[in-house]
């Protein structure tokens, strides 16, 4: 029998709030986190601005030692994973001292049914750039003894099961900008079907960095507007490319019988995911929609809903041209005549875009905007596009009354994934 899967913590750090409860906030009341990028000179490049995180003191949650060997998105990982861990109760429940999670008897709680699915798209990107410049003065045998370690995409995954001391399986979803999203939904069956009891997934990223902003502006993927209130403009007919972000979020997923028998608080419950893949290109999407409708339709299917139980949309919507008209195209075929009926926005429009983190601080916001009935605007839209003919949120959050609520995720390779949330 499938088991229900419910949320118990979740932990973020992002461009508007370094808690997710500040996150949450600044995402109702339409805060913009875009801003002139402060992390490296940019004199000699078209984009000016991102969505960085700020005011973040990697020393607040690990010693100076261990952060300066510690990738800043590994940093944001563990920050997030240790709020959402500590929100969730679950820190109440760890073994004695001198225990391990194997030491403890069967009736207490055991660390061996505890895993972690936590993505990252690309890494330690901006550690990869430090040690090679470091390898052409010095000598590549010069560079650090931790640039592996710290660069691997793994990496995050790995160091929150060790703060966590989580035994069950651990891997990290690599599928761009569609890991977060199946981060979560990969352990979202695990529990479901049997195999965990509570898993910590989301995903990190950090690469507002001299390549990281080089190679997407060689692609011609980013905005180079130099207004940040004008740069991420998702669904707006002006837009012109998508704003790096960087960040983290967490969500503590657990079994609802285990969450039930220990009196955890349960944030909402995820009831169904899909994905599915354009076999297409290796970043432009499929035109017509069809195999990211695809991704809803099964994740509906998954949930056992039907299309108008859905009331609104966290769109992937990452303000490129085609991406937004895309996503609005599979929106109708997944969705047909109750598409008119939802709510849809992108919270890309406050954060930028988080690559491999960004299903993950989008989930956090979808079930916080269900727990509260708001959705969230879409800042900075302006001009209505014929091709994006969803009712979007504009400027300032609306009012909702529904039980439940999609987050979708559309990556580089065709990768398309969709979670739905319920209202508890």
């Amino acid at each position: 029998m499938k088991r229900r899967v419910v949320i118990t913590g979740m932990g973020g750090i992002a461009p508007i709030g370094n808690t997710s409860e500040e996150i949450w906030k600044n995402a109702r009341d339409g805060v913009c986190g875009i801003n002139k990028i402060t992390s490296f000179d940019t004199s000699d490049h078209k984009v000016k601005v991102a969505g960085e995180v700020k005011g973040f003191d990697p020393t607040e949650i690990m010693d100076k030692m261990q952060a300066r060997r510690t990738a800043r998105f590994t940093q944001f990982a563990l920050a997030a994973a240790r709020e959402a861990y500590d929100q969730s109760g679950l820190s109440e429940t760890e073994p004695a001292a001198g225990e391990t999670a194997h030491s403890v008897d069967s009736s207490s709680e055991s660390r061996d049914r505890y895993g972690v699915c936590l993505s990252s798209g690309i890494g330690g990107l901006g550690v990869i750039e430090e040690e090679h410049y470091r390898g052409i003065e010095k000598g590549f045998d010069r560079v650090s003894p931790l640039f592996v370690p710290m660069a691997i995409t793994n990496m995050a995954a790995g160091m929150t099961a060790i703060e966590l001391g989580f035994h069950g399986g651990c891997t990290c979803d690599v599928t761009a900008c569609a890991s977060a999203t199946n981060a979560i939904g990969d352990a979202f069956r695990q529990i479901r079907d049997g195999y965990a009891d509570v898993m910590a997934a989301g995903g990190a990223e950090s690469c507002i960095s001299p390549l990281g902003i080089g190679g997407f502006t060689a692609m011609r993927a980013l905005s180079e507007s130099p207004d940040p209130q004008r740069a991420s403009i998702p669904f707006d007919k002006e837009r012109s490319g998508f704003v790096m972000g960087e960040g983290a979020a967490v969500l503590i997923l657990e079994d609802y019988e285990h969450a039930a028998a220990r009196g955890a608080k349960i944030l909402g419950e995820l009831v169904g995911y899909g994905a599915s893949c354009d076999a297409h290109h290796m970043t432009a999407p499929l035109a017509e929609g069809t195999f990211a409708a695809k991704s809803m339709t099964a994740a509906l299917e998954d949930a056992g809903l039907k299309p108008s139980d859905i009331g609104y949309i966290n769109a992937h919507g990452t303000g490129t041209p085609m991406n937004d008209s895309c996503e609005t195209k599979a929106v109708r075929l997944a969705f047909g005549e109750a598409a008119d009926d939802l709510f849809m926005s992108s919270t890309k429009s406050m954060t930028g875009h988080l690559l491999g983190a960004s299903g993950a601080v989008e989930a956090l916001i979808t079930v916080d905007a269900l727990r509260d009935q708001v959705a969230p605007p879409t800042v900075g839209f302006k001009v209505a596009d014929p091709a994006c003919d969803l009712a979007i949120v504009p400027k300032k959050a609306a009012s909702m009354s529904t039980e439940y609520a999609m987050s979708n995720s559309l990556g580089f390779g065709g990768h398309n994934a969709s979670l739905i949330f319920r209202r508890v």
